[in-house]
This record gives C-alpha cells, sequence and structure tokens, in this order.
C-alpha cells in the first residue's frame, strides 16, 4: 500500500471516528440540556471526549512499546468500549429515525418536544445496556451445530466424523478462559479428525496470558486420526514462527498448502490465507492444481480453507470445503454486511453438483469486542458418509 493510500485511509477514518463520536455527543448533550437548561455547551465537548478517550487508549496499545500489563489493561477498556460504542451509534441513529419518520408523517408537527430527547435518550442507553450485556454473556455459551454430509460421488468404507472449529483468536479478551470447554466438548463428541481453520491466534502470540496452559489444552484434544488445521489472516506477522512451534507442541498439524491422506481414505488439504496480516514470512498461497498433485482423484477431498470468499477455486477439485473468519459477523448487525460480502458467510452451502458442499463455522471464539449478537460461539459437528 502507497504511502498515499494510507495518509487518505487513515484520514477518512479519523473523520468518520470524530463524526460518530460526535454526533453520539450531542444526542446526550441535547438529553442532559433539557434537564438542565443551564449547563454550558462545553459539556458537550467534555462528552465527545470522554467517548474518543478509549480509541486513544486502543491505538497507543498497538502502537507503542508498553509493558504487557499496560497493554493488557487498555486492550480491556477498549474492547469494551467499541460494544458500547457501537450500540449506543445504532439505537440513537434508530431513534432518530423513528422521529424523522413522525415528522414526515405529521404525526409530529412542529420543533421536537424537548421531552422526546430525554426519553428517546434514556430508551438508547436502557436498550444499550440490555444488549451490551446479552451479547457478554452470549459469547461466554458455546453451542453445538451438526451437519451430515453425504458423498454420492465417492466411495466412503465407513462415516467420518469430524469435528470443526475456527477463529480462537488466542490473546483476545476472554479467549482462553473459554478454551478449556471448547476442548471438553470436542472431546465428548469422539471424533474421528480435528479440524481448525485458522484464526487460532489474534496477531500476537505473545498477546496470549498463559501460553504453557493453552497448548496443554489443545494438547489434550482426542481424536481418532488427530488434529489438524491451516492458518487464517491473524495467524501471520511477527511472531508466525513462535505460533508455528506453539502448535507443533500442541501437537497440532498444520497444513500450508499441503495434504495428508487419512487412515488411505480420505484426503484433507490445508490452504494458506491470501490475505496475511503481516505475512507468513517465506511461505505464499500456491494454485489449488500445485497443492493436490499426485492426489489418487478416487478419494474424497476435504479442503480447510479460513475465507469462504475463496470457495470458488474448488470446482471439481474437492468434496468439501470447511471455513471460518467471518464470524458470522459477530455482533449485529455485521450479520447483515457479512451476508451481503459472501456467496455464503455461515452453515451450509453447495452451488451444483461440479462444485463442494461448503460448511462456514460462525467460529469458536470472538474478535475485537468480547461479544456475540446475533451469532453465537460454536463448535461444528460433520458426519461424513
Amino acid at each position: 500500500m502507497s504511502a498515499a493510500a494510507m495518509f487518505f485511509g487513515t484520514a477518512i477514518m479519523l473523520l468518520v471516528l470524530i463524526g460518530t463520536n460526535s454526533y453520539i455527543a450531542l444526542r446526550i448533550y441535547q438529553g442532559v440540556k433539557c434537564i438542565i437548561p443551564q449547563i454550558s455547551a462545553a459539556i458537550f465537548f467534555i462528552i465527545g471526549l470522554f467517548l474518543v478517550i478509549p480509541f486513544i487508549l486502543g491505538f497507543l496499545r498497538s502502537q507503542l512499546p508498553l509493558p504487557a500489563s499496560v497493554k493488557n489493561t487498555l486492550g480491556v477498556i477498549s474492547s469494551y468500549w467499541m460494544g458500547i460504542f457501537l450500540y449506543l451509534l445504532f439505537y440513537f441513529v434508530v431513534a432518530d429515525a423513528v422521529i424523522l419518520l413522525l415528522r414526515i408523517t405529521k404525526v409530529m408537527s412542529g420543533p421536537v418536544p424537548q421531552n422526546t430527547y430525554i426519553i428517546s435518550g434514556l430508551l438508547v442507553i436502557l436498550a444499550t445496556i440490555v444488549t451490551v450485556g446479552y451479547g457478554l454473556y452470549n459469547a461466554g455459551r458455546i453451542k453445538h451445530v451438526y451437519y451430515e454430509i453425504i458423498l454420492e460421488e465417492k466411495i466412503m468404507p465407513s462415516e467420518l466424523k469430524i469435528a470443526l472449529i475456527s477463529d480462537l483468536h488466542l490473546g483476545a479478551l476472554k479467549s482462553e478462559k473459554r478454551l478449556g470447554k471448547i476442548v471438553r466438548d470436542i472431546n465428548d463428541l469422539e471424533p474421528d479428525i480435528v479440524c481448525i481453520t485458522g484464526d487460532i491466534f489474534d496477531n500476537d502470540f505473545y498477546a496470549i496470558h498463559n501460553p504453557n496452559e493453552a497448548k496443554n489444552l489443545l494438547k489434550s484434544i482426542k481424536s481418532r486420526y488427530g488434529v489438524y488445521a491451516c492458518l487464517g489472516n491473524h495467524d501471520a506477522g511477527k511472531t508466525i514462527n513462535k505460533m508455528l512451534n506453539f502448535l507443533k507442541r500442541s501437537n497440532i498439524r498444520v497444513l500450508n498448502d499441503e495434504y495428508v491422506v487419512i487412515d488411505d481414505r480420505v484426503v484433507l488439504v490445508g490452504r494458506l490465507d491470501p490475505s496475511p496480516i503481516g505475512g507468513f514470512g517465506d511461505m505464499k498461497r500456491k494454485d489449488m492444481e500445485d497443492v493436490i498433485t499426485g492426489v489418487d482423484k478416487s478419494f474424497p477431498v476435504i479442503v480447510m480453507d479460513h475465507n469462504p470468499a475463496n470457495i470458488g477455486e474448488y470446482e471439481n477439485k474437492a468434496d468439501l470445503v470447511l471455513s471460518g473468519h467471518t464470524h458470522r459477523g459477530q455482533v449485529f448487525p455485521g450479520n447483515l454486511v457479512t451476508w451481503a460480502m459472501y456467496v455464503v458467510d455461515y452453515g451450509y452451502y453447495r452451488k451444483d453438483g461440479n462444485n463442494p458442499h461448503v460448511i462456514v463455522t460462525s467460529g469458536a471464539g470472538t474478535w475485537g469486542l468480547p461479544m456475540r449478537v446475533g451469532s453465537n460461539c460454536e463448535i461444528v459437528s460433520i458426519k461424513l458418509r
């Protein structure tokens, strides 16, 4: 990316940040002024400054060489605040849209009554508290989802049970807290294979609070033929070698644009993500034809590819594609965005008989906001026959 493009992108982000924070600050100020008419307009700027401070703290966390304890504290503050900010903005926009509609339809005529700002502001704050509270609670639950895939074109001597997880984002807020339950739930399924489709880490290996405990938990996953993974866009950057070493010590085999034949009956392929944040070092994504050179075409071919945007590459080359990445938007209305962006952002999909079955999971963890609204943390169980 050129310096000009980076400058332009940063400028746009700053304008959006200033604009949205100013809008929320103004709406809060309007409500307070209706209750206390004598307050100064300076309160508006104080509210705006209070709103933007968590964003500044988040920026400092990523840019300055601060002690790990300070970075963790700043990360907690900015992560929680992002959820509060998102829903304050969303509900204020909804409230103002309702007021505008009432004025257009002449239900409300003349100036907006002062009590309208008070009532709408209180409703927005209440709705934000309820939504954020639910999102935090829901992110702590692990849902189980089941699929049965019949490969009519291939011979399966016996059914294969696959446990699929994605997007653990180890190092993100509360990621390690839920890891023990995820592992226990996987073991309860007694799978033949465990597939982890990327974003095991949250960009920086050193963000993990207790790597040894996380390693031991992952190492305790039980499956008949082992645990396999592919790398996602967040499993990259300066600590990529630390990540790969950690996975090796966790008894997780990473397939970097390579395949393995399991029990002489199925081929499992792992793809490198095409857009790693910070890069995979010397590793680059190959063409699928090069990856599967020498594969026995009579075997079913299962592909782990982190991003479902890549499923168009697998026509006549794979039987089942497993992906994650989207989080199903993670928090509403993000699921509307991912639904519009991807051919399939969640669940089961198959274009036609020449294309593979596709399963996209919403992921077992969270990224950024430690919340789930309109989506779930999940473990996927697949019966392949």
